[in-house]
């Protein structure tokens, strides 16, 4: 009986037994599933879920170390129990990569079995609480005596731990807001999209100024009766600007003046303004059987009609550029004093354990918005997690080194 138990030994019984009981577990996750009507695993917040995970790793310590000669003990922290539970935990995501996620299917048996909710649910849950325990039964054992010969297997294995166990234990500390905040204003209250409620922030942001850049604008022929836009061959640049032609079948766009910032005076006639305040207006000459005939274009605003120019049935229109950059101007101000900073998509700025990202404004003021989103997440756990993927890098390293070392010889 201690040959089958014993986990280190390969024997194939001990692998039958392994993938029984791991098929067990996941079976009786999906019975708890299904007696609770779907609900998934409360998740514990801090701080008890820093207790609980104290309390777990210190039984796995004591478990380990002593009762390592346990028949019992050993094979819930052998390798075929191990590979077993690696299997069903590969099994359950591929479950809900294949499985939308978060959407009801409109079928019973599938809600109350938790399929559009894998990762919450009771399965996977227990799948990975017994794969902790596994892997940390073996890393006790490798740090229990500690042999340098073994720094390897527990940095690696290690980190392996705290990245899972910090992970999990964590996500339910994981806080993902939104800011809408004003020009001119200051804003403490965020926005929970997925719980559609409104919480209070441990700061304040005010938005001192947001700007867009865009790209330079487009011309092209819109056809009304189909609703679609048509390109035309452009020589002479890719972007509007003087000298920019484009043709289409029939006549030619030749820009013969290009303001890319500019407002109508008195007379109707474009002149240069302020970057804020002007928008693009091209000077167009248009070709067509040998008769040619000139007009200004305009992107058009919230406070200017747009500049179009009727061919036919269609109409010749210079469409806003894209926005290439967006960012707000901010003052930040909590505990921690006041701050000025600057955000932008992609560079995010850190704030009292949050971090702050630009995320999004009115788009239908375009770049006259007045609004600015940002996005705050707090995530408390993110320290730990890359604690335990240093830790893996660390082996990760080693290993190669040994090996290189091993080369040479």
């Amino acid at each position: 009986m201690s040959k089958v138990m014993n986990g280190w030994s390969g024997d194939i019984r001990s692998y039958r037994l392994s993938s029984l009981v791991t098929v067990c577990i996941a079976a009786a996750g999906f019975v708890l599933q299904y007696i609770a009507q779907g609900q998934g695993v409360g998740m514990l917040s801090w701080p008890f879920n820093a207790l609980f995970l104290a309390v777990f790793a210190a039984f796995i310590v004591l478990l380990g170390a002593g009762f390592r000669t346990n028949g019992f003990v050993l094979w819930l922290g052998g390798i075929p129990f191990g590979l077993s539970l690696i299997f069903a935990i590969a099994f359950l995501s591929l479950l809900g990569g294949v499985i939308p996620q978060g959407i009801s299917s409109g079928s019973i048996l599938s809600e109350r079995l938790g399929l559009s909710r894998i990762f919450s649910g009771w399965p996977f849950s227990l799948v990975v609480f017994f794969f902790l325990c596994n892997l940390g039964l073996s890393v006790v054992w490798k740090i229990i005596p500690f042999r340098l010969a073994n720094l390897q297997f527990m940095l690696f294995h290690g980190g392996f731990w705290i990245a899972l166990a910090s992970g999990l234990a964590g996500a339910s500390d994981l806080q993902r807001v939104i800011i809408p905040v004003y020009e001119g204003h200051e804003n403490s209250r965020a926005y929970i999209p997925q719980e559609n409620r409104i919480v209070q922030l441990p700061f304040s942001v005010y938005l001192d100024d947001f700007s867009i850049e865009e790209y330079a604008p487009q011309i092209v022929l819109y056809d009304p009766d189909n609703d679609r836009v048509m390109q035309g061959e452009v020589t002479g640049g890719t972007e509007v600007s003087k000298g920019y032609r484009a043709v289409w079948p029939g006549f030619a766009v030749t820009v013969q003046d290009y303001l890319p910032h500019a407002l109508p005076d008195s007379s109707g006639i474009p002149r240069p303004a302020e970057g804020e305040k002007g928008i693009p207006y091209a000077k167009i000459r248009i070709t067509s059987g040998g008769k040619s005939i000139e007009r200004w274009l305009n992107t058009g605003s919230p406070f200017i009609k747009p500049g179009v120019v009727q061919l036919d049935r269609f109409y010749l229109v210079m469409f806003p550029g894209s926005p290439k950059v967006f960012r707000s101007g901010v003052v930040l101000s909590g505990s921690s004093g006041r701050r000025i900073a600057e955000l932008e998509v992609n560079k995010p700025v850190t704030y009292e354990g949050w971090k702050l990202y630009q995320m999004g404004y009115d788009e239908k003021a375009g770049r006259w918005s007045q609004l600015s989103l940002i996005e705050a997440v707090s995530d408390p756990w993110l320290p730990a997690v890359y604690c335990g993927f240093f830790m893996i890098m660390a082996g990760n390293a080693m290993f190669f080194w040994k090996g290189m070392k091993r080369e040479r010889v």
